[in-house]
This record gives C-alpha cells, sequence and structure tokens, in this order.
C-alpha cells in the first residue's frame, strides 16, 4: 500500500513540475528591467543623433518655423518623407507601365527619382515659406488692432503691464492666442511683459510686435504718456499694409496681361495662316 502511494506521489510531483515547465515556457518571459531600458535608451539616443544631424543639414528657417509653431525636427522629418516620395515616384510610375505591357528604360527612374526628390524638398521650403509669409501679413494686422486695444486700456487709467494684459483678452485669434502665450511666460518668468514681447518679435521675425514692447518700455520705466505714439504706430502700420496690398495686386494683374497677350498672338496667326499659305 505504501509502495502504490509512494509512486502515485512521485508521479503526480512529476507531472505537477512538467505542467509548470511548460506553462512557463509557453507564457512571454519579463525581461530584465536595467538591460531593457539600457537598450531603449541607447536607441533613443541614436535615434535623436542621426535626426539633430539631418536638422543641421537642412538648414531649416527657425523665424519661419516659430511663427507658424512648427519644430525643427517635424520641418526635417516633413523634408524626409518628401525626398523619400520623390525617390519613389519615378519607380513605382516605371512599375505600374512595365506590368501594363510597356517597357520602361532603366535609366528613366534612376535620374528622374533625385530631380523629383529635389523638387518634392523645394516645393516643401516654398510651401512652408510661403504660409509664413501669409501669417506674418496677418500677424501685423492683429498688432494694429492690439495697438489700439492697448491705447485705450491706458486711456482708462490703466498701468501699462494691466493694460498688454486686458488688450490681449479683448480679441480671439491665433495672433492674440499668441500674445497671451508670451505675457504669460513674462508673469511664469517674473520679467517685464514688454521685454517678452521684444524677445518673442525677434524670434518669430516680427518687428512691428518689437515696437509695441519698446513703446510700453518708455511708459513703464520713464512713465510717458504712449497713446498718441501708440495710435500714430497704427496707422503707420495700417498705410504699410494698404501699400502691400496695392503692390501684390498690381503684380498679379501684371502676370495676368501675360495670357491675355498670348491668345491675342494666337489670335492673329490664326487668321494670317489662310494667307500666308497662299503666298
Amino acid at each position: 500500500m505504501s509502495w502504490h502511494l509512494t509512486v502515485g506521489v512521485v508521479a503526480g510531483a512529476v507531472a505537477g513540475l512538467g505542467g509548470f515547465v511548460a506553462i512557463r515556457e509557453v507564457l512571454p518571459a519579463v525581461p530584465p528591467l536595467d538591460p531593457a531600458l539600457r537598450r531603449l535608451h541607447h536607441g533613443g539616443d541614436r535615434q535623436r543623433t542621426l535626426l539633430h544631424t539631418f536638422t543641421r543639414v537642412a538648414r531649416p528657417p527657425d523665424r519661419e518655423l516659430a511663427l507658424l509653431g512648427r519644430s525643427r525636427e517635424r520641418y526635417t522629418l516633413t523634408l524626409l518623407a518628401a525626398a523619400l516620395a520623390g525617390l519613389a515616384l519615378p519607380s513605382a510610375t516605371a512599375l505600374v507601365v512595365v506590368l501594363s505591357g510597356s517597357g520602361v528604360d532603366v535609366r528613366v527612374p534612376v535620374f528622374a527619382g533625385p530631380a523629383c526628390a529635389a523638387l518634392f524638398v523645394l516645393l516643401v521650403r516654398r510651401d512652408v515659406t510661403a504660409k509664413a509669409t501669409q501669417a506674418r501679413r496677418e500677424f501685423v494686422r492683429a498688432v494694429c488692432t492690439y495697438l489700439d486695444l492697448v491705447a485705450l486700456q491706458l486711456s482708462a487709467a490703466h498701468g501699462p503691464v494691466q493694460a498688454l494684459e486686458q488688450a490681449a483678452k479683448v480679441c480671439n485669434g491665433w495672433v492674440f492666442e499668441r500674445i497671451r502665450e508670451a505675457l504669460l511666460r513674462a508673469q511664469l518668468q517674473l520679467k517685464f511683459p514688454w521685454q517678452e514681447l521684444r524677445e518673442t518679435a525677434a524670434r518669430i521675425g516680427v518687428p512691428e510686435l518689437g515696437d509695441v514692447g519698446a513703446i510700453m518700455q518708455s511708459s513703464g520705466t520713464e512713465g510717458a504718456q504712449v497713446q498718441d505714439t501708440l495710435r500714430q504706430q497704427a496707422d503707420s502700420l495700417r498705410d504699410q499694409l494698404r501699400t502691400d496690398a496695392l503692390a501684390r495686386a498690381e503684380a498679379v494683374t501684371g502676370r495676368l496681361d501675360v495670357p491675355g497677350a498670348a491668345l491675342v498672338f494666337v489670335l492673329v496667326a490664326f487668321v494670317l495662316y489662310p494667307f500666308m499659305t497662299r503666298l
């Protein structure tokens, strides 16, 4: 009886040990924490180093990116994606042509790939520049309104700091949001608001915002009455915007004359062609 009991206990122990080993092998093992974090940290460092290298080579326009609220890394990744798309486009087109039963020279995608990559990168750069130019015009128009609002706040016997903050809260829009963020940074960093406005203007390439800071600095440090100066600056900026708008309209009108002249030459050619054939 004891012999059967011993065999049963041993057999149960062996079966339990086998089940434990089988379950342990099936379940995913938990890697050691230190080596895993070390590998992850080193991989991230390599990726960041590679991205910084590409960023230095790309030479992103810092002021335009700061104005649009984009990072240098995002701009670099966009350039890389555009370059890869340009490289892949001729090869994909050649593959479709080959699958359709036509022949394609191998040199066509080889030489067209780098050309398309350079073209796509140029288009991305021009897109950023065009959007930044449009955003800068919109920023200057909002600064005109901000100048008038600050002058009204000063006329209501508010201090220079309070006038800047209250005027920024009146209007909505991304420009006034950026101004409120700059004023909030000045509060958190214990700086004068006009100093932060001037630094923000230098960072995004909008000197008109820096002019607001310069004017208000004289009011905050010297106690000067600057309401008339603010209004004059706003009127000057409006005149500048009006002049730029007229210049751009004249440029567009001049470009529209080219298709009209070309159409006239085509019509003249159609009219003169029968007479020229008879000579």
